[in-house]
């Protein structure tokens, strides 16, 4: 039989996608359709899904059209995409339900939109871990990404990033809330290998609204196999978690020599590469009494697990416990039991490699304060994703501090000559490990705030070359006069370099006096000459 592969590419006329029944409950979805038009939104003519807008989701990139040549029978979230020509990061962050295990989703349809058939390639962040490579080998070609992954945030960053080989793009992003109770791993997210509908003799692919979780079903057929098939439904009362589509389970698979077994086989992405494997069961003959069907598994040549009389109609699903042994070659095979009358049988299956995406973020009270400034000032930077992490792409003007095992800190803020207006922000406050700020050369008024005399580990304080006003804290007076603090607040014509500012005594002379006193004077010395010409 053919191998397995990396069903990541599905190829525009190689498989059809029917609309089979109207759009159930879509309680939790999040279907983003990237480009369209800021306030848009649409229901799929096919899946019936509920698209909107990404507008609100990310503020950089551009929005592009594919080439009309690819757009006959394409879904209509394909059509349009977003494309990143500025900066190497750029992310969507979206709000989600924290704790819940979720499908992600991220399809990308290249479509000749810059009529240049130039294909890119480029990285795929979850966060400020790497989920996956984009590589767009054919321009018709549409792209899948899927991850398994539970937040640990109540928001998620997908971002895409700028290796070199070609501008980012993206053409729809969606999010499936699963059951908590399904694809449980020791460690780790699960990264979709592949996901096959056994038995199917069409080249239909199925996904909603007959697959309550969205999850897309490839048709997978080898010439050593008999299909099986029935048309009632499966799993009509059942308790199964994975739930996989009831058409999906209506074929399966058998050997076409009943007294061989049943193979499958992958070869592994890389030496280090582990994997996840669920199959799905279902009968789908009802069996006469002399009839019985078990089987026994086996992983490159080892037992593996026991099958027993699947169920008429209902699905089992048997799944690794943990990571599949490391091997280049993983080898499945089925065979049916001394006891057995039938062959082996299975219906569908899935494979998902496993990814380490536990690095964790800078600090969330400094990601929190920054991203407060950040609004405050409406600063216009290319300040996209985490703030310090991954160390390469760390926000221009920031510096932090990494010891290998604690969230990195903001060590360092300049913002010097950034158009900043108003008073000092009270959100410096809480970046509590700030050893270096350089406010200067801006438009920032009001007093010096005495929350930046608290911040324990500030070492500079650049405020020059700004409207600020009042006097100076004299605990920042004092610990740049003890040397702990290099303080600079020259060219502020209203501020105070001390700790207090007296008021001067004015005195007001009216403007009568003033005259009668030159009036005076002139007299004065009108009569002073007299005298002295009388005397001579």
């Amino acid at each position: 039989m053919e191998s397995f592969k990396n069903f990541i590419v599905a190829f525009l006329g190689g498989f059809v996608l029917i609309h089979l029944v109207n759009a159930q409950d879509q309680a939790g979805f999040i279907s983003i359709s990237c480009g369209s038009p800021e306030n848009s939104s649409f229901s799929d003519a096919i899946t019936g899904i509920n698209y909107i807008s990404d507008a609100a989701f990310i503020h950089t990139g551009i929005s592009q059209n594919i080439s009309t040549v690819y757009m006959a029978g394409l879904q209509q979230q394909a059509r349009d995409l977003r494309s990143f020509p500025q900066g190497i990061r750029n992310c969507y962050n979206i709000n989600i339900m924290q704790g819940t295990k979720y499908l992600i989703r991220g399809t990308f349809f290249y479509g000749n939109y810059d009529g240049l058939s130039k294909l890119p390639q480029f990285d795929l962040h979850l966060g400020v871990n790497k989920w996956d490579t984009v590589k767009i080998e054919n321009v018709s070609a549409v792209v899948i990404k899927e991850l398994i992954h539970v937040p640990s945030q109540n928001y998620l960053q997908v971002c895409l990033v700028n290796t070199g080989l070609g501008m980012p793009f993206i053409s729809a992003i969606e999010l499936r809330p699963l059951n908590n109770k399904t694809y449980v791993t020791i460690s780790g997210s699960l990264a979709l290998f592949g996901r096959y509908d056994l038995g199917s003799l069409s080249r239909t692919v199925y996904r909603y609204p007959v697959d309550v979780y969205d999850r897309i079903w490839y048709p997978y057929f080898d010439n050593e196999w008999t299909s099986l098939n029935t048309t009632l439904t499966i799993d009509s009362q059942s308790n199964n978690y994975y739930q996989p589509a009831s058409i999906v389970m209506g074929t399966a698979v058998t050997p076409t020599n009943v007294t061989a077994p049943l193979d499958m086989y992958w070869d592994s992405e890389s030496a280090t590469s582990e994997y996840y494997i669920y199959m799905h069961f279902a009968e789908v003959e009802q069996l006469k009494p002399n009839q019985s069907r078990s089987m026994n598994i086996t992983l490159n040549g080892n037992y593996w697990w026991s099958i027993s009389s699947p169920l008429y109609l209902y699905t089992t699903t048997v799944c690794s416990q943990s990571a599949l042994k490391i091997s280049q070659t993983y080898n499945f095979k089925l065979f049916k039991t001394e006891d057995s009358t039938l062959p082996p049988i299975i219906n569908a299956v899935e494979i998902y490699s496993v990814r380490n995406l536990s690095q964790p973020g800078t600090n969330k009270q400094d990601v929190d304060a920054i991203t407060n400034i950040m609004s405050t000032y409406e600063l216009k930077r290319n300040w996209e994703g985490d703030p310090c992490l991954p160390q390469a792409y760390s926000w221009a003007g920031l510096h932090c501090s990494y010891d290998g095992i604690n969230p990195p800190r903001i060590t360092s803020l300049n913002l010097s000559a950034s158009g900043l207006t108003g008073v000092i922000s009270a959100d410096i406050s809480n970046l509590m490990m700030l050893q270096y700020l350089d406010l200067s050369d801006n438009r920032l008024t009001g007093s010096i705030p005495k929350f930046l005399s608290q911040l324990q580990y500030l070492r500079v304080l650049n405020l020059e070359r700004n409207q600020l006003t009042g006097s100076v804290p004299s605990d920042l007076i004092e610990r740049s006069n003890n040397g702990t603090l290099l303080l600079r607040v020259d060219e502020n014509s209203n501020l105070c370099g001390s700790g207090s500012c007296k008021k001067k005594n004015n005195i007001v002379i009216p403007v009568s006096v003033i005259l009668l006193f030159i009036v005076a004077a002139v007299m004065w010395g009108l009569w002073r000459y007299q005298k002295y010409k009388n005397k001579g």
